[in-house]
């Protein structure tokens, strides 16, 4: 190996760690020298990652043909450490909340520290190559031969989860925070659907003690099953049949404001930094949904009423709040719009989905206090 190579080589490990420990604790210093801003980040990060995917794509090749050229290898590796790395990391730097959302801040962190990983793994496997051609050079007697299959796998193998990685960032990047929302809140409503799925397929009178009863010896099951118990089962599976049915008839229409809310008002809503504390909001409040519908289901399966009518009135409270902050359409454009002029065809929707919800939800949540 040389001596430049093997400085380059160093130089890059070195780098890597440096960049995830930066972006694990941003800190903004990177960001701040560069002179950019938040606006610079997504087009930053879709071109940094996609240099960085012809790099490792160029470094992969040249390790694994024979014959080993260090010169070529510090090349590449060099035009990694001055530009491409540096660009990476100061474009995950300079997503932030603010301009963003946390969460997309937090997805773009996770991914770039995904993809920094993959080069360093990249990097040791060229670093091993590097030292398998240097002992066989090292030694006279010895031609310097290619490598074999099982070492020029661990470099592909690498190599493709490096590209998928920066095809994951690339797209993060293309789609926006606007993207990255669409897609949580299909991922919500997928979790909505399958919860009220698997409350409409529960059967209240499959539940009971058949578990106990396999336990007890036929005498003593006779006793514990006594009528006036029998009368009480009765009536406790009644009640769990009538709480499911009103559960129902107010989570199919909280379960209707996911498609309707990405197609109305997601699908079509600006990559603009002003509407970002809308969005934050209304991804908490979505993403909230599908835990409390999972409490619900619980609560009924242990034949825990109350609870499950606490639950389904946080879940109905959520959605009214979520169907509210988006009932207008996006106000970015022109800001001094009155209200009546941002109205639209989901602001009608909404206001009869409003009433639905509360027609339906009234005999539940009226007699509770629980919110």
């Amino acid at each position: 190996m040389s001596k430049k190579l093997q400085t380059t080589l160093t130089t890059s490990l070195t780098l890597l760690e440096q960049f995830q420990q930066a972006i694990s604790s941003p800190t903004g210093d990177i960001a701040s020298s560069a002179e950019l801003s938040g606006k610079d980040a997504l087009p930053l990060l879709s071109a940094s990652t996609t240099a960085l995917k012809a790099q490792v794509t160029k470094l992969s090749l040249i390790a694994i043909t024979s014959p080993f050229t260090p010169s070529a290898v510090s090349s590449v590796l060099s035009a990694l450490n001055e530009s491409v790395l540096p660009s990476l990391a100061t474009a995950a730097l300079l997503v932030n909340p603010s301009e963003h959302t946390k969460a997309f801040q937090t997805e773009v962190q996770v991914l770039a520290k995904i993809l920094l990983n993959e080069i360093a793994a990249l990097v040791q496997e060229v670093q091993n190559i590097a030292k398998i051609k240097r002992e066989a050079a090292a030694d006279a007697r010895k031609k310097e031969n290619d490598l074999s299959q099982s070492e020029k796998d661990a470099v592909t193998v690498v190599a493709g989860r490096l590209w998928n990685s920066c095809d994951a960032l690339i797209d993060t990047a293309a789609k926006g925070v606007v993207g990255f929302v669409v897609r949580r809140v299909e991922e919500w409503r997928d979790l909505v659907r399958d919860a009220v799925q698997e409350i409409e397929e529960w059967d209240p009178d499959e539940e009971g003690d058949d578990f106990f009863d396999e336990l007890l010896g036929d005498d003593e099951k006779a006793d514990h099953n006594t009528d006036e118990e029998a009368d009480g089962d009765d009536e406790d599976t009644a009640a769990l049949h009538t709480q499911k049915k009103s559960t129902l008839r107010v989570l199919k229409p909280v379960s209707q404001i996911y498609p309707a809310i990405i197609a109305n008002r997601l699908k079509d809503a600006p990559q603009s930094s002003e509407i970002i504390g809308q969005l934050e909001c209304l991804m908490y409040t979505l993403q909230s949904i599908p835990g409390y519908i999972d409490e619900i289901a619980g609560a009924l399966y242990e034949a825990n009423i109350e609870k499950s009518v606490q639950y389904l009135c946080k879940t109905k409270n959520c959605a009214v709040k979520a169907v509210n902050l988006v009932a207008l359409s996006w106000g970015v454009v022109i800001p001094a719009e009155s209200q009546k002029e941002r109205e639209d065809k989901f602001t009608a929707w909404s206001r009869t989905w409003s009433k639905v919800i509360d027609e339906v939800s009234k005999p539940v949540c009226d007699s509770t206090h629980s919110t």
